[in-house]
């Protein structure tokens, strides 16, 4: 088993953040999916968060991987940048909280796309982990923006991350869990750095 960073888009309006999905190529289930990334379905979002974007198929085709290849898309969460080229994937099933999934129901999309700037909300937030010959790895999704917030999150200074939580509480117990697992490596959606 392997996983994949896929470069999906820059963020340059937000701290230049980069935007990654990730593929998990399981000798069993085949090629899943966590997160898809930006798209082009709202080009005043596009402007307005300054996105240097990318297809994800073109992300894909550097690991010798095609969209047809996806059997399962996991979403972290429904923000713009974790579910925008979900279309590209319709041939698969996808994997997503209720209560997020719920809230898209219940909220209008702009142009189809769910994204609460407000703050992430954990019990709508997933996190995912996989269990493989070296021991757990976890795709964290937003549950923390960078390796330096994951490593030190009791004293991350989060003003500069807007969104990072709702409730400093809640995301601190969230984060204390998956530091008891013990990970040997914690895959970031918006850092480069694969964290442990």
């Amino acid at each position: 088993m392997e996983i994949v960073r896929l470069h999906l888009a820059r963020l340059d309006a937000f701290h230049e953040i980069p935007v990654h999905g990730f593929v998990i190529k399981h000798p069993r289930a085949g090629a899943i999916l966590v997160d898809t990334g930006v798209g082009w379905g709202d080009e005043r979002l596009i402007k307005d968060w300054k996105v240097v974007n990318r297809h994800a198929a073109d992300a894909m085709a550097e690991h010798d991987l095609s969209p047809a290849d996806v059997k399962i898309v996991i979403n972290s969460h429904l923000h713009f940048e974790h579910c925008g080229q979900n279309a590209v994937f319709k041939h698969a099933p996808f994997y997503i909280q209720r209560t997020e999934l719920e809230r898209a129901r219940r909220e209008e999309p702009t142009n189809g796309q769910w994204f609460d700037f407000a703050g992430a909300r954990f019990e709508r937030h997933q996190s995912v982990f996989v269990d493989g010959p070296d021991g757990v790895a976890v795709m964290i999704g937003d549950a923390a923006y960078t390796s330096d917030i994951y490593r030190d999150f009791e004293n991350a200074d989060l003003s500069p991350w807007r969104g990072q939580h709702a409730d400093r509480d809640a995301w601190t117990r969230s984060l204390e869990k998956v530091h008891a697992i013990h990970p040997h490596a914690v895959h970031f959606c918006h850092d480069t750095r694969v964290g442990a």
